[in-house]
């Protein structure tokens, strides 16, 4: 059996856009796409879809009766599944698993039943199985008519990534020869905001020197964080062997969990990201790494930790660095794939997209391989290297 694992497209909704020349024109502009919304009468930034992503969803909706009872997550996996698939060439017949998974799940259906039982007392027909967090890749199985296995999880903020390593290793233990993975999130309710708020790491309004760049994701002197929460999903189609369509090929895979001192600690060298990064790359040279797409939240300590892992690993000689929370926020268990889909585009490109408030980097090579990393509460680390 092939260890080759390509991939043969990749497809996303997010603040971003919904189509890949509008997500990279707009990565090619230093302009975050956040917004300020109102949360429970007080008001926070948010990255929320487009116009025309929120009217991609809307079709959908009218396509099946069923369809408009479901949670948003669901429906962001949906369209990225629908357009990935299609991009792939894979149709009806084809044979394929699906794992999407979620750290959140059906956040806003979820609130509003629970907000409706407390004034009633009663819960509505449909409030089980429309929360379930399986739902996710069993409606895009539904919807695609999909024949292979569906799955669905919550490792938090590295669901996506988790996804990905699941999926290779069905096709690498022969279990499947296609499989779509990958991440969907709708995060931004009131509740959902107010616990990022409690735990202090949530960007604050009009504050000094973050009016231009709300998130300093990446900007390892802020006093203070600045993550901000954003909503989409991301896919990609995972096929066994070397594809002669493939857009990318994934040359390593690695993870590790943290021994927690905390619920929401990490080590001051991310021991987890290390461990994680090591074991993407047993096979390659550090030196032959030309980038990485950081976790990088926008905390203090999540950006120093990691960029302490990084240092641990490369040493002095360190790959490009960058990340995309700066734009796009963070979209919790959507945020890994995203993270692949930029570092693809990259590559496709021959194009570094950096931070803009970061120290410059100097370019000097070709985009060749690009390293992934994503963690979530409970240090559940992964990292992935791609190449072209």
């Amino acid at each position: 059996m092939s260890k080759t694992i390509s991939i043969t497209s990749i497809a996303t909704i997010s603040p971003l856009g919904n189509n890949p020349e509008t997500i990279w024109n707009n990565y090619l502009i230093n302009q975050h796409c956040f917004v300020q919304k109102a949360f429970n009468n007080q008001r926070a930034y948010a990255a929320v879809l487009d116009f025309d992503g929120k009217e991609e969803v809307e079709n959908i909706k009218r396509d099946d009766a069923k369809y408009k009872s479901l949670d948003s997550s669901v429906l962001y996996a949906m369209a990225a599944s629908r357009k990935a698939v299609t991009h792939a060439g894979w149709t009806i017949n084809d044979v394929f698993g699906v794992n999407i998974g979620s750290s959140r799940g059906a956040t806003e259906l979820f609130e509003k039943h629970h907000k409706e039982f407390l004034e009633t007392g009663k819960a509505q027909t449909l409030a089980s199985p429309t929360t379930t967090l399986g739902n996710i890749s069993s409606w895009v199985a539904h919807d695609l008519q999909c024949q292979g296995p569906d799955i669905s999880h919550s490792i938090t903020c590295s669901t996506a990534l988790h996804a990905l390593l699941n999926g290779v290793a069905w096709l690498r233990a022969g279990m499947a020869n296609k499989f779509l993975v990958g991440g969907s999130e709708a995060p931004l309710t009131s509740f959902t905001i107010a616990q990022m708020q409690a735990l202090k790491i949530y960007a604050t309004l009009n504050v000094s020197n973050q009016e231009q760049w709300p998130c300093r994701a990446f900007d390892l002197e802020k006093k203070q964080s600045s993550l901000i929460l954003g909503e989409g999903a991301a896919v990609c189609c995972l096929e066994i062997g070397k594809s002669p369509n493939a857009l990318a090929y994934i040359e390593g895979v690695g993870y590790a969990t943290e021994i927690l001192e905390h619920n929401i600690s990490i080590s001051t060298e991310a021991i987890c990201f290390q461990k994680s990064m090591k074991m993407a790359l047993k096979n390659t040279d550090v030196s032959d790494v030309d980038v990485i797409v950081m976790h990088a939240p926008g905390t203090i300590a999540g950006d120093k930790t990691e960029f302490k892992a990084i240092q641990k690993i490369f040493g002095t000689d360190l790959p490009l660095l960058t990340t995309n929370k700066w734009k796009i926020g963070h979209t919790f268990g959507a945020s890994g794939m995203l993270n692949v889909e930029m570092a693809i585009m990259m590559m496709q490109h021959q194009q570094f997209i950096g931070v803009p408030f970061a120290q410059d980097q100097k370019i000097r090579k070709a985009i060749k391989k690009v390293l992934i990393n994503a963690v979530g509460f409970g240090g559940n680390a992964v990292s992935v290297l791609l190449s072209i």
